[in-house]
Parts: structure tokens; sequence; C-alpha cells
């Protein structure tokens, strides 16, 4: 079987800023980032062949990252509007019959990774695609396996795609993205780091842990002399904002405490959406476009 893990909450966030025309529920309310997700998710069922479906959805913005670094994103600035749609998304995800993870304590992103480490354990996964193109994301690539698509731009990274995309294997991203920072996810990384020399230095070294201390040892193409002293110099300088970054980058899993209730892969097959569950929520809403959209249904 293949797994699709779906990011939810990035796909709300693309839909919602849309440059198209609004789409606005019953007493007018905003949802464009909710159909746009269900649209989405039904055009990964029905035209691109998905079968078992788990989709991550962040309830709040914030997390454990925030306790770990004030600058962390935040729902501070947020619109209104969008933010409204986060429960009403879950609520979308439900009536579908999707699997879904509903973070609150981690992200929806840690969903992801615990779901990818886990079932990509299970001989009876041929390939799990998660489906986002967070780079963050990047660092759950397993060879061909467990694999990033890039569903917007139809692009697929396996190991080599990450390596020819970022400049590192997919185990060293959350060193990479600690050195030049995530914007994003409102992290800096360290001054005068760039992606060109972070992927440098870790495409030889992997981990900060393997990096020499002093310039004069460093065996790095392209890199030596003042520049290698300069980046060695603040490596050493901001070695705690370092780890502090690769922190925050880092995805947590089951084994950190994320709990996805799913154990066995099969439980996220997708049967169909049960009818009377999806028309109730179109109608409470007031999206009636909506309504047929399902190309299957629970009990057909």
């Amino acid at each position: 079987m293949q797994l699709h893990l779906v990011d939810a909450t990035y796909e709300l966030f693309r839909a919602h800023f849309a440059p198209r025309p609004p789409v606005l529920g019953r007493d007018g309310i905003p949802l464009s980032g909710v159909s746009g997700l269900a649209e989405q998710l039904l055009y990964l069922l029905r035209e691109e062949g998905a079968t078992h479906v788990g989709a991550a959805t962040d309830r709040v913005i914030e997390s454990f990252r925030n306790d770990l670094y004030p600058g962390y994103k935040s729902s501070a600035g947020m619109p209104p509007e969008l933010l409204a749609q986060f429960p009403i998304a879950e609520a979308a995800l439900d009536a579908l019959g999707i699997v879904s993870w509903p973070m609150v304590e981690f992200e929806a992103d840690d969903a992801i990774a615990a779901a990818a480490t886990r079932f990509g354990e299970d001989a009876r996964v041929e390939k799990i695609f998660v489906c986002t193109p967070d780079k963050d994301m990047a660092q759950l690539v397993r060879e061909d396996r467990v694999v990033l698509w890039d569903r917007r731009r139809g692009l697929v990274y396996g190991d080599a795609g990450v390596r020819e995309k970022w400049g590192v294997p997919p185990t060293s991203i959350p060193d990479w993205l600690g050195l030049v920072g995530d914007s994003s996810d409102g992290f800096p990384g360290l001054p005068g780091w760039g992606a060109k020399s972070a992927a440098a230095v870790l495409t030889r070294y992997g981990h900060y842990e393997q990096i020499p201390a002093k310039a004069s040892a460093w065996e790095v193409p392209g890199i030596g002399g003042s520049r290698a002293m300069t980046l060695a110099a603040t490596l050493r300088d901001h070695h705690d904002d370092a780890l502090l970054y690769r922190d925050l980058a880092r995805l947590r899993t089951a084994e950190d405490g994320v709990q996805i209730r799913q154990t066995d892969p099969d439980e996220l097959r997708w049967d169909g959406a049960p009818r009377a569950e999806w028309e109730a929520f179109c109608e409470e809403w007031g999206l009636d476009r909506l309504r047929t959209r399902p190309h299957r249904w629970l009990e057909d």
C-alpha cells in the first residue's frame, strides 16, 4: 500500500490566500481555506488515486517550540478570518471520513513525522508521500520509500532530490536549517552562514558535533582560509544558538510523545465519505458547492 500524509494546515493557508474569488459560507463567513482544503483532499483521492490518507492540522498555532524560543512563529498578526477556519477545517476532515491528527502541544509537522516513522517500518507499506513543499519536512525522506511531494509544482523529492535541492542529505536538514534559519518558522540562523556554505560543510561532516572546532582542520572543498576561519568562529561563538535552532527544526515523533492513535497503516484507508455527515456539514456551513463533490460514499 501507499500512504499519503497531508499537511492540512499548509493547504488551509494556501487556499485562504489563493488569488481567486473568496468562498463565503453561511452568513457570509469566509471559508476559502476550508473549501480549498476539502477540494484538494478530494482531488488527491479521486484524480491522484490515493487510497490511504492521513491529514495533520494545527488546532492552535503555538506549540512547545514557542516555550523554547519566544520568536518562534505564532498566531500574532494572523487574519482572524483565517484562524476562525481552523476548527471548521477539522470538522470537514471528520465529515469526509479522513483520518486526522489535530495537534495542540506539538505541530502538524510532528504528527506527520510520527506517522511516517511508525508506518515506514511496516513491510506492507510500499511508499509514503509526505504531501507538502515545506523544506523542514525533507528530514523525513528515506531513499525513495518516504518522499516529499510538492503537489502544486508536481515535484517529488527522494534522497537524491533532497541532496540536489538543499545540498545535504535528509538527516542533515535540521542542522542545515539551524545554520541558515527558517523565516517561515521565525528563527534566524547564524550570521554569515548561507545556504551554500552550510551545505558544503554539512555534506562533509553531517552534524555540528562532527565539525572540527578549528578551521585549520576543515576539509571542505571551496571553503578555506579566512572564510573557513570566519564560519568556524561564528559557529563556536553562537554554538548554543545553533543547537537551539536545530532543536526547533527537528521534527518530533512518537518517541517524543507525539500521539497518533492509529497503529496499523490500513487504518488510514479511505473507503468513502459518510454521506449523512458530509451533507450535514455542508448544510451547517453553507457549502452547497461541495455537497456532491465526494466521488465515493461510505455506504455505497
